[in-house]
């Protein structure tokens, strides 16, 4: 990839994307991360999948950017499982540039797909590309439904004012299904996202959860579930 760096025109307001770099390679990672972040954008990097997973169940992203060709589970591999239960955009990388490799790319739910060596620049375009397309530039930070709202950013959940005390697990568990707000979250997703030895360890964590929450755990009204494929936060967007 050519280190064009520092030679940038209109810069868009970029400050409030977090952008995820999956790639194994430490030199592309240190240079997107210093790139972007010179842009504008917050940058967090991992080295593989599972670590992404691992920190996508604690913060909130607006994009990732994903090697296609990394060692064990590929960028094909984790983008096919994450359009399961995620819309999040992703960017495939790759030194695999024939039309047939882009093609597999975008069939797995890629937004886009770009072939290396690139320029910086042009992944900053395609970024803003996909954005100006879907019509927004960051996801809200906190999502509120009844009495409660939740700070993404933070993994705060507040009633009427008041904090409400929750575990690291089921904070975690809330940041997935609140950054999924209105869609239903497999509970195998959820299971990687909080490692939990079972998709039924996912289960009591939710009734734990409700407890915390729901006037009638066992009739809740913000954390349902949806048969045969895993539970969905309600919050007051008239479309979740």
């Amino acid at each position: 990839m050519a280190q064009t760096i520092g030679q940038s025109s209109d810069i868009m307001d970029h400050q409030d994307i977090h952008l995820l770099v999956v790639d194994d390679d430490d030199r592309i990672r240190s240079l997107l991360r210093s790139y972007l972040g010179k842009r504008g954008f917050r940058v967090s990097t991992v080295g593989n999948t599972t670590e992404a997973r691992q920190l996508m169940g604690t913060l909130a992203f607006d994009l990732l950017i994903v090697d296609v060709m990394m060692p064990g589970e590929t960028g094909f591999e984790f983008t096919r499982t994450l359009r399961e239960s995620d819309d999040i955009p992703v960017i495939l990388l790759t030194a695999r540039g024939e039309a047939d490799d882009r093609i597999e790319g975008l069939k797995t739910g890629a937004d886009d797909y770009l072939p290396k060596p690139f320029e910086p620049e042009e992944l900053v375009l395609r970024i803003d590309a996909i954005f100006r397309r879907i019509g927004t530039t960051a996801p809200a930070s906190q999502v509120s439904f009844g009495p409660y709202i939740f700070d993404l950013d933070r993994q705060l959940l507040a009633k009427n004012g008041d904090r409400v005390k929750l575990t690291t697990g089921e904070e975690v568990m809330l940041t997935m299904l609140a950054r999924r707000a209105g869609v239903a979250v497999s509970r195998h997703a959820l299971s990687e996202t909080i490692n939990a030895q079972s998709e039924r360890a996912v289960d009591v964590q939710m009734t734990r959860l409700r407890r915390k929450i729901e006037d009638t755990p066992s009739e809740p009204d913000y954390l349902l579930t949806v048969r045969g494929q895993g539970y969905r936060l309600v919050t007051d967007s008239p479309d979740a």
